[in-house]
């Protein structure tokens, strides 16, 4: 291993990022290893790593190389993998561009939920198309105490339940992963949006981010939010014919979700890049294993 590795930070709508660059897929990132640079006090402090490897040097990513040049390999910050990253998705571009290996415009990234495709704005803002959400079938209720709610199942490539409260201090600390029923529904466990109205197509929503805690921002979750309101109000585009946008704050700033009437979502919002620098690995092994 080199005498120093190179990371940078990012975030989008607060939502933080350590991003390792790595297109040979040349680093191990254990999970401790994870855990312990995404540490705030012990560690560079973060909800996740942005590994960025070439697709083609990834054994997940192989099979996508020929549609997408680059692989997000996201890490929860307990050192788990996960699915997608919605925030992660728009920073990992961010980073690409600021690396000089793309220009604004449109790109695709691999993920382990897919290929998505992204577009980089000129004003900063990055647009991300998130798929389709898939609504699996069956009741879902989740828990804060002694208080539960019915909650919307919403699948965005990683699982999400969605719970309508009248204020967001409802969600209590959200420093545990709040209780849900049926087991069987999240076998894997689950990302826990709490929405709040604020206005005409405008929520508000806070997140226990399965792995990660509570965050300031959940992008797959602000798609989800945005997707189970639609149904709450009405405004299924697939029932309506008519796309529709939903403002959806999060303890972060703010993120504009569209969903078409063939189902695609799409989510625009910031992603910064605000520092970089280098560590040793040598201090990495140690504090991860010593």
């Amino acid at each position: 291993m080199t005498s120093s590795l190179a990371f940078l930070k990012g975030h989008g709508t607060e939502n933080d990022f350590v991003i390792i660059p790595d297109p040979d897929n040349a680093i191990d990132l254990p999970a401790p290893a994870v855990a312990r640079l995404c540490d705030r006090r012990a560690g560079l402090g973060a909800d996740g790593i942005l590994h960025v490897v070439r697709s083609a040097a990834h054994p997940e990513a192989k099979a996508m190389a020929g549609e997408a040049e680059w692989f997000m390999d996201y890490r929860n910050s307990d050192g788990s993998t996960a699915e997608m990253c919605g925030n992660g998705v728009r920073v990992f571009a961010r980073y690409l561009q600021h690396a000089g290996h793309v220009e604004p415009g449109d790109l695709a990234v691999a993920t382990r939920g897919g290929i998505k495709q992204v577009h980089l704005h000129k004003d900063g803002s990055v647009t991300v198309a998130m798929g389709r959400a898939q609504l699996p079938a069956g009741e879902v209720t989740v828990s804060v105490g002694d208080r539960s709610w019915p909650a919307r199942n919403v699948n965005m490539g990683n699982p999400h339940a969605v719970a309508f409260v009248d204020s967001l201090d409802d969600a209590g600390n959200l420093y545990a992963p709040p209780p849900f029923t049926p087991a069987a529904a999240y076998p894997d466990g689950v990302n826990v949006e709490f929405v709040a109205d604020r206005g005409p197509r405008h929520v508000a929503m806070r997140v226990h981010e399965r792995g990660s805690g509570e965050t300031r921002s959940c992008g797959t979750g602000a798609c989800a939010v945005a997707v189970a309101t639609a149904r709450r109000d009405g405004a299924d585009p697939a029932v309506t014919g008519e796309a529709v946008t939903y403002t959806v704050d999060v303890l972060g700033g703010t993120l504009s979700i569209t969903e078409t009437p063939d189902g695609s979502v799409e989510m625009t919002g910031p992603a910064v890049i605000v520092a970089a620098g280098e560590f040793d690995p040598a201090w990495l092994t140690e504090t991860a294993f010593g």
